[in-house]
């Protein structure tokens, strides 16, 4: 679509047709969905001599429910194929120098957004080039089809309008299958790869708040091996952390305890953000006289050193 020859004159323009002819064979192949546009848009193009880009919200928003739509199903495979393939390598290219290059100019918080507006303005790029070439590639697609039938039927009208009526107008089963398409592709991400981010990112997330904790709950123990009492007080959140951290005496659930590092999990971004407000408790066991560990986190999250025996 965007490799559309822009020389004098258009691409298997018929210069032998009169205005009239043309135009007749112009309705035949758009069909009556949208005639008028492209019409207008055809008729620019011949006066002009060439081709030029246009602008076409269709294109921009649902290239391949349109070209399903326009029954244009091959190019709509070639287009699924080759263009998203070609999409998708430039934003991996692209991701990988800025993220040895400049990422780590970028705070953590900023990271995924910096991806996530990488990718989208590279796919933004792609979408507005396909939407002004997208008039030129119709028009392209339509006086290709008029040389076919006016080769192959020189003579037979009605072929020609036969001819032109089956590989033009437009398909509202192509449309629904373009956006039953979509609504798989998003259905398989939800169910398959988007559970597998969640995983990685969950794992990292609690493997943090852990040694978060950890490391709070020796400070807290040294502290009370020396005083013999728990520092209630003793301020242990710093900036940044993903984990909001307390001290207490006591904690709802667990009985002889006198000192605890309670760590709650806050801030978490999507797709982690069911882990927001877990805790992890490093506990003073008053029956033994040593520090252990339970957590909100169910069996499959929870560290092995925080699971009850």
């Amino acid at each position: 679509m965007l490799f559309i020859e822009t020389d004098s004159p258009p691409p298997f323009y018929q210069e032998q047709l009169s205005a009239k002819r043309r135009r007749q064979l112009d309705q035949w192949f758009i069909g009556h969905r949208s005639q008028d546009y492209y019409l207008k848009r055809f008729e620019d193009f011949d006066s002009q001599g060439y081709l030029s880009p246009k602008w076409h919200w269709a294109a921009f928003f649902m290239t391949f429910p349109w070209l399903l739509y326009r029954k244009r199903y091959m190019d709509a495979i070639v287009y699924s194929v080759a263009g998203w393939s070609f999409i998708h390598l430039n934003i991996t290219l692209v991701l990988v120098f800025f993220e040895f290059a400049f990422m780590s100019f970028v705070p953590d918080a900023y990271h995924m957004a910096t991806r996530i507006g990488i990718g989208a303005a590279i796919w933004l790029f792609w979408s507005v080039m396909v939407a002004r070439w997208t008039d030129a590639y119709y028009y392209r697609m339509a006086r290709r089809e008029i040389a076919d039938a006016l080769e192959q039927n020189p003579r037979d009208e009605a072929a020609q309008e036969a001819h032109l009526r089956r590989e033009g107008g437009v398909s509202i089963v192509g449309f629904g299958l373009g956006f039953g398409f979509f609504a798989f592709v998003l259905l398989v991400i939800n169910v398959q790869f988007l559970p597998l981010i969640a995983k990685q990112k969950e794992q990292a997330l609690i493997f943090d708040a852990y040694n978060v904790a950890k490391n709070a709950q020796i400070r807290v123990a040294q502290i009370y091996e020396q005083s013999q009492s728990c520092p209630v007080n003793l301020p242990l959140s710093a900036n940044e952390q993903k984990v909001g951290m307390t001290v207490a005496n006591q904690v709802a659930g667990i009985k002889n305890s006198d000192c605890a590092v309670v760590a709650t999990v806050l801030g978490a971004q999507f797709p982690t953000r069911y882990l927001n407000g877990k805790t992890l408790v490093f506990y003073h066991d008053l029956d033994s006289g040593n520090w252990q560990c339970v957590s909100s986190l169910n069996k499959k999250q929870a560290p092995k050193s925080c699971l009850a025996e």
